[in-house]
Formats: C-alpha cells, sequence, structure tokens
C-alpha cells in the first residue's frame, strides 16, 4: 500500500462529532481496559462516531455505544430551569490502541 492511498481525509464536520472527551473518576478507570468516552451531538449516529474517531487519532475501533441523557430539571433562586440534554458515545478500541484525551489533538 503506497502511502499516498494511507491519506487521512479529515473533515470540519468529524472534528464537530467529537465535541469534548468525558474526563471522570468513571471514564479513567474505563480508559485503562481500552474505551474512551466523547461528548457528541445528539443528532451524530454511531457511524459518524466512528469514522471520526478512526481518522482524528488513526486507530481501530471495535465498538461504539452511545448513552442519550435528559436534562434534569433543576430550580435556582425559586425559578425552575432546565439542564440541556446530551449525548455520550463510549467507544472500545482494538487491542494495543489508545488516546490519551488529556492532550491537545
Amino acid at each position: 500500500m503506497k502511502k499516498s492511498d494511507k491519506t487521512n481525509n479529515v473533515t470540519a464536520q468529524m472534528y464537530d462529532t467529537l465535541v469534548r472527551p468525558v474526563i471522570t473518576e468513571k471514564s479513567m478507570v474505563s480508559s485503562e481496559a481500552g474505551k474512551v468516552t466523547f461528548l457528541v451531538p445528539l443528532s451524530a449516529s454511531k457511524d459518524d462516531v466512528k469514522t471520526a474517531v478512526e481518522t482524528i487519532f488513526n486507530v481501530k475501533v471495535n465498538k461504539v455505544n452511545t448513552i442519550r441523557q435528559f436534562g434534569k430539571e433543576k430550580r435556582f433562586k425559586g425559578f425552575i430551569g432546565q439542564r440541556s440534554d446530551y449525548k455520550k458515545a463510549v467507544i472500545t478500541l482494538a487491542d494495543g490502541q489508545n488516546i490519551d484525551v488529556t492532550t491537545g489533538i
């Protein structure tokens, strides 16, 4: 395979698909098992997330699980407010692959 055949076609839409990594205790523990968690738009599909991660980070993705979290109703000084809905994607990487989300892209 020539180097020109293996070019990455990274688009701005791929960067928009991965909003930011989720950095919590639970996600850091799962990263030791080869899983990385990203916040993604509500409209993003599993295929969109998979192609974005594989293209941007040059890794092999085995599986993508998505979680849609509805925003909670919260009170602030007597007024009722609503948190935004969001979607998380838990990406399982192939053996030997890893992504360091603590550094920038």
